[in-house]
């Protein structure tokens, strides 16, 4: 299942994909991957997004 919210989210702070990932250390294709649903981040990936983005776990994750 797709993540608009991420996507949005990141959008919503002018954030490319490139950006957040270095935020995060990860890759452009991860964030991509995420966005997209076919990807399951870790835990400690999705923190990492939320604090980067100022958003909770609830806000982009969590159905």
């Amino acid at each position: 299942m797709k993540n608009l919210r991420l996507k949005a989210a990141r959008a919503a702070l002018d954030l490319s994909q490139q950006q957040l990932a270095d935020r995060v250390g990860v890759s452009r294709q991860t964030i991509n991957a995420i966005e997209k649903g076919d990807y399951n981040p870790t835990i400690r990936l999705c923190l990492a997004i939320c604090r980067a983005l100022g958003k909770t776990l609830d806000d982009l994750f969590w159905e």
